[in-house]
């Protein structure tokens, strides 16, 4: 077999052509998986890739000394409870000082949790330094108050896809503390959100056992099912790990599973959300149609989320605004005019995993109404395992590295939606590569640029603030091919260094263009370095 054969047979990507490809140890079949494969580059960068049936383990493990990882920015608004925890790698117990932290807010040295209420409007910077035995790190982070929420893409986990109407207060405790102990939790990941089926499911609807009850007391006040005993105990407790809650409604009368929505209880409901100390709404077009009826004009697109938008902007609490409807109207044109954060640009991905690549692209194409507070969504990161009855994926390895690869070159939200009880090595790895999200949260808020080139490939191009450039190299064919990137297509001159941002390895310097093998459906992503 040749190597060229060999690779595309294992899925591996490798770096280059000539003598460093042909360094490449020739082994009898793919199929004596698991291996470790040692090779060597171009210009004798070394790289290691750990295979184990097929599910090539990219990501290096964290190290024992701190790595504060998250976003270089966080925006809140004055006045307001503010909590928000120190994502950080690194053998525990680790001890957190910050510098500079304004008065009203105090950090767990122990935790490293910051908690309190929001200061005066202005901006903070933070020196954050974590210590432990293993040495020590420090990070520069800015609080900006003032009126934006969300100046990094949000990151988290809803359950929609692994949960649906199975949904209930012990599992998004369970999610809550999956969170910090697969170490999600510690490169950025803080919201817990609950998606459809918390409410009593409408009077007249065949409902699960539990599901079915009053939809609102005496007062109108919204009330959870049986499943939800108790909504302010449950913020409580994902709060008391420094992470933040989010729920989900409608602007119908019902949500898509047929539970009880928010139509003409609209300011009731978002009091309601922030008394019980939800951060984060998602609010789902659903039966708000019947409302509109005929009427598909931008004006009545845009009236349940301006009404929504208002009254969560009023809130005393920081309540992010995910607006859910599917792209009517071109809503990446108006989303932040009615106070959204987030909103989605196409249908339910859920349907079209086979369809990621495409999915992306045309989310891509409305790149440049992403910045700091306002963001295109394409939807959930659906890898793991998902599902009704949760199943692993059947998606292909390389598909799930270039699944993740977009969305942060696409600076989307990143919420997890598997079942968080069966978190694997691999899915961690694909999910928590410290480099790949700093792409996304990235505090400039730009999405990448595509190029499209010829035989199923294509490069999306992505300015990072420091002034490097992120680039990912995709292959979204059904065979390895070989993928170039040349320097005026990228608008860099001059010597570059290359960074592998999955494996978190330099590969070298080089002056006029980088070429890849990517595997197929796959990806290879580097950071260029002036």
């Amino acid at each position: 077999m040749e190597v060229e054969d060999w690779i595309e047979q294992i899925n591996i990507p490798t770096y280059g052509t000539g003598k460093g490809r042909k360094n490449l140890m020739l082994l009898k079949k793919a199929t004596l998986l698991p291996i470790i494969l040692f090779c060597f580059g171009i210009n004798g960068a070394y790289c290691q890739t750990t295979a184990i049936n097929n599910y090539e383990i990219l990501t290096p493990k964290p190290g024992p000394k701190p790595r504060i990882n998250g976003p270089i920015v966080y925006g809140c608004r004055p006045g307001h409870p503010f909590i928000y925890r120190i994502p950080c790698q690194g053998n525990r117990p680790i001890m957190f000082t910050a510098t500079g932290i304004p008065k009203s807010l105090r950090l767990d040295a122990v935790t490293g949790i910051i908690s309190g209420t929001a200061p005066a409007k202005g901006e903070y910077q933070i020196i954050l330094k974590a210590r432990n035995k293993a040495g020590s790190a420090g990070k520069t982070f800015k609080i900006i108050s003032g009126d934006k929420l969300a100046l990094t893409p949000p990151m988290g986990w809803n359950d929609w896809y692994a949960y649906f109407e199975r949904i209930s207060d012990p599992l998004v405790r369970q999610a809550a503390d999956a969170m910090l102990s697969s170490g999600m939790a510690d490169v950025g990941y803080q919201y817990v959100n609950i998606d459809d089926c918390w409410a009593n499911k409408i009077k007249g609807d065949k409902a699960p056992d539990g599901r079915k009850g009053d939809e609102r007391d005496a007062k109108g006040n919204i009330l959870p099912n049986s499943f939800f005993p108790d909504m302010k105990k449950l913020t409580n407790y994902i709060h008391s790990k420094g992470l933040k809650a989010g729920i989900y409604s409608s602007p119908g009368p019902s949500t898509c599973g047929g539970y009880t929505g928010s139509y003409q209880h609209e300011e009731q409901d978002a009091k309601q959300f922030a008394n019980w100390g939800f951060d984060f709404l998602k609010y789902d077009w659903c039966s708000y149609g019947e409302v509109a009826g005929v009427d598909t004009t931008l004006v009545s697109f845009q009236k349940p989320y301006r009404q929504m938008g208002l009254i969560v902007r009023s809130l005393n609490r920081d309540v992010v605004f995910n607006l859910c409807q599917y792209g009517m109207g071109d809503v990446w044109k108006w989303g932040a005019s009615v106070n959204g954060n987030a909103w989605r640009t196409a249908g339910d991905l859920g349907g079209e995993l086979d369809k990621v690549f495409d999915v992306a692209l045309r989310n891509a194409q409305h790149g440049q109404y992403s910045k700091p507070g306002e963001w295109n969504d394409p939807d959930y990161i659906q890898i793991g395992y998902i599902g009704d009855k949760p199943e692993l994926t059947k998606m292909a390895p390389s598909m799930q590295y270039a699944y993740m690869s977009l969305w942060c070159l696409m600076a989307s939200p990143l919420f997890y939606s598997g079942d968080m009880s069966k978190l694997d090595a691999f899915t961690l790895n694909v999910l928590c590569n410290p480099d790949v999200i700093a792409v996304d949260q990235d505090p400039l808020g730009e999405s990448a640029q595509v190029i499209i080139h010829a035989d199923s490939c294509f490069l999306m191009v992505k300015k990072l603030a420091d002034g490097s450039k992120a680039v990912g190299l995709f292959n979204h064919g059904k065979k390895t091919l070989k993928v170039t990137a040349n320097w005026n297509e990228l608008h860099l001159k001059g010597a570059q260094t290359v960074r592998d941002l999955w494996r978190e390895k330099k590969l070298g310097v080089y002056n006029h263009k980088f070429s890849a093998i990517v595997p197929a459906q796959g990806v290879v992503m580097v950071q260029m370095i002036k």
